[in-house]
């Protein structure tokens, strides 16, 4: 789902964070307190190697990933993702699983769409997968109409960003337009199609999945091809496999940083320690409370409604995050602002790692 996103402008501290909390109380909502177990998501941790998640065994962890990521990369993307596909080929099983994000271009000037978008090429239990995403330039939540004035033209860019990818491809994919969205379609049986990242115009990503292990190896490499510009940061994603398994993926020659990302159950109070732990690199994130903006602002088109806890370098940051505008765009902002007592600023969150 693409999400307007705000987050408050000066770093707090913890007890700053926990004097929020009664802000939000006196405006009618329930915020998790200091006792409560909650889930934080721990994201570009940098760590020297697979070793270095240890530092958080004294919380449990569910879903570890490791990250590689190759900075400022030109090399042939075929003869990288070959490389991770013959390591997972050797310890693949129900619970791995391993892909490799790099950007391409759409060579057409779009104003709805920006040029550089992404893709995924990724190996699970017996299949592999290629999904595609496009970048906008405005994020219309599903249900806003204040962009219908354009709405043509959204639908016509991105059936064109879609058909490019796909004739890149060579898939056996269609993007129909009907007089609402973007609608991708397939006739192959054995391919499961997934569609998501929906705004008001459509899926603004789509995933085609192959038990042919190998199918979407030179497809993808033909359509990171088409990203000509200066190098990149390319990733690969890494679940599943044990400490000594991912050491194999270090064997061939890749300049590359590693970081973790992960879910830690705690309570409130540990997130100060977990920051600690995680030094001057890791993000964490924690939710404060979930609601209906009707329940708090019952003249405005009802959204959902999320307010979290940012850590990051030492300090923290109450971000909010709401599926459609419940006002106009600055009453939106303005209201955030008295919900939480502090100054916030729209900050969406990127479509790509």
């Amino acid at each position: 789902m693409r999400e307007h996103r705000w987050e408050t402008i000066a770093p707090l501290s913890f007890d700053e964070v926990l004097q929020t909390t009664q802000q939000l109380k006196q405006a009618g909502l329930t915020p998790a307190h200091t006792e409560k177990d909650i889930i934080c998501y721990i994201e570009e941790w940098k760590v020297s190697g697979p070793q270095g998640i240890q530092a958080l065994a004294p919380w449990p962890l569910e879903d570890i990933t490791l990250i590689h990521i190759l900075d400022q990369w030109e090399g042939d993307f075929f003869l990288l993702a070959g490389q991770y596909h013959t390591v997972v080929q050797q310890y693949q099983s129900v619970n791995t699983y391993c892909s490799i994000c790099h950007p391409w271009r759409i060579e057409e000037h779009m104003v709805t769409l920006r040029p550089d978008a992404m893709l995924w090429l990724g190996f699970r239990h017996a299949h592999s997968f290629i999904r595609v995403r496009v970048h906008t330039t405005e994020i219309i939540a599903p249900g806003e109409t204040w962009a219908d004035h354009q709405r043509p033209l959204w639908l016509t860019e991105r059936q064109a960003a879609f058909q490019s990818a796909i004739k890149t491809l060579d898939l056996p994919l269609e993007a129909v337009v009907d007089q609402i969205q973007v609608r991708l379609q397939t006739p192959r049986q054995d391919t499961p199609l997934f569609c998501s990242w929906p705004d008001a115009f459509g899926p603004c990503q789509f995933e085609l999945n192959s038990p042919d292990v190998f199918e979407f190896l030179v497809p993808a490499s033909q359509l990171a091809a088409t990203w000509q510009g200066k190098p990149q940061s390319v990733r690969a994603y890494l679940t599943g496999f044990t400490e000594e398994q991912l050491i194999h993926f270090d064997s061939f020659d890749a300049s590359k940083r590693s970081v973790y990302r992960c879910s830690v159950h705690c309570v409130m109070n540990e997130l100060p320690e977990l920051l600690t732990t995680l030094g001057e690199t890791g993000r964490l994130y924690s939710t404060l409370c979930e609601f209906q903006t009707s329940t708090i602002l019952p003249n405005g088109h009802d959204s959902a409604a999320i307010i979290g806890i940012v850590g990051h370098q030492g300090t923290f940051q109450i971000e909010v995050r709401l599926n459609r505008y419940p006002v106009s765009a600055q009453d939106t902002t303005d209201w955030l602002e008295s919900v939480i007592g502090r100054p916030v600023t729209y900050s969406p969150l990127s479509a790509f790692p």
